[in-house]
């Protein structure tokens, strides 16, 4: 389940880095200052590192500790919530007419980078209990 959960979330978080990448470079860039599109990028560079990490939960699930690679794919998640979508809102919103207050979103990309910094750390973590086969797992069930 968590495979399948993860690989949809990730695969999910790939398609709307690239739109969001796509929308920054095309429709943004005429929009926004050089540093909003600077700091909108970042989110989306942030975004992408973390949907690969989602998928390395993904298939790591079937061969890694299941709990600590739940807990991995969890923070990852929450991680591109907290700091790439504070970047995608503080970037934006002056241009789109949101009312985004920066004393919110500010101290919400630091939270999802130690969301990230967690979430590696939690996947060091699974490594630990590294599994040979899951073909064991799989035949008894």
């Amino acid at each position: 389940m968590i495979t399948r959960r993860f690989l949809l979330i990730g695969t999910l978080s790939g398609l709307f880095a690239v739109v969001l990448g796509a929308f920054g470079a095309h429709i943004l860039k005429r929009i926004l200052t050089p540093d909003e599109v600077q700091i909108f990028e970042t989110g989306v560079r942030y975004q992408f590192y973390h949907t690969f990490a989602l998928l390395i939960v993904a298939i790591g699930a079937r061969y890694l500790s299941e709990r600590w690679t739940n807990i991995a794919g969890w923070l990852f998640v929450f991680g591109i919530l907290f700091f790439s979508g504070s970047l995608y809102l503080m970037a934006a919103a002056e241009a789109f007419g949101i009312k985004a207050s920066t004393s919110i979103l500010g101290p919400m990309t630091p939270v999802g980078g130690l969301l990230f910094m967690a979430g590696w750390l939690a996947l060091f973590r699974a490594a630990f209990d590294y599994k040979k086969s899951s073909s064991k797992k799989r035949s008894s069930s």
